[in-house]
């Protein structure tokens, strides 16, 4: 995988007070923001292009990481406007950023150890996706990994997507009938979540998955913050 997608639109609005000045993802977390995290990894796996997606504070980013140079990276920003577009209409306004090829995916509010060279560079189906187990704020989890690495939106048990993935540009070919009447769908450009998307490819047996068994963190409040930056630092 030469190219990447990191998820950095969001606002932030559970890790308030934090974020009304600084968008989650530029956070620091042991010496430096956590999206600085990702990016060191990416480059280490191998990445050369990364496309930022931005809305909350976006003049931020560039400012904080530049063109990506220090890291070895080229790095492109996806400026969703005032309003995230969700994951899913964040995706699809940052594809004309990525080239035809399948691409990683990293949510910039998660941590983890995972490397990312050891995920699939062409998924099976439409999309693979990293799963972890069911930290303590999400104990029902997301989706059910069988025994021949398929994952299903039925069944137990589950486990959750940990906001990382290798995704196809095809799996937003049938966004508008995945997401139906969806809140924002009919919006410029339009705002809807990934997760229906995900469901109709699982149900085609078009979605791959793969255990983590080592850290890994949705770092969604402050208090989880501080837990982080007390192990890195332990």
């Amino acid at each position: 995988m030469r190219h990447a997608l990191i998820f950095a639109a969001g606002l932030g609005e559970r890790m308030r007070p934090l974020t009304e000045h600084t968008p989650k993802p530029l956070l620091p977390v042991a010496g430096k923001p956590l999206i600085a995290w990702h990016l060191e990894k990416l480059a280490a796996a191998g990445v050369h292009y990364v496309v930022i997606n931005t809305s909350h504070l976006a003049e931020q980013f560039p400012a904080a990481l530049g063109d990506g140079s220090r890291w070895g990276l080229r790095i492109r920003y996806a400026y969703e406007g005032p309003a995230p577009l969700e994951t899913g209409g964040g995706m699809l306004n940052a594809l004309p950023l990525l080239g035809p090829e399948p691409f990683l995916v990293v949510s910039g509010d998660v941590w983890c150890d995972a490397d990312f060279a050891a995920l699939p560079a062409e998924p099976r189906g439409l999309a693979h996706l990293l799963m972890t187990g069911n930290p303590a704020h999400h104990p029902r989890g997301d989706f059910r990994l069988d025994a021949e690495g398929r994952l299903h939106d039925d069944g137990e048990p589950r486990l959750t997507y940990s906001g990382i993935g290798v995704f196809r540009r095809e799996l937003l070919d049938g966004w508008r009938e995945a997401v139906g009447a969806a809140a924002g769908a009919e919006a410029k450009p339009p705002r809807f979540k990934l997760r229906p998307l995900l469901e109709t490819a699982m149900a085609n047996g078009r979605v791959d998955g793969s255990p983590h068994h080592g850290a890994w963190t949705d770092v969604g409040t402050p208090q989880r913050l501080a837990e982080l930056e007390s192990a890195l630092r332990g």
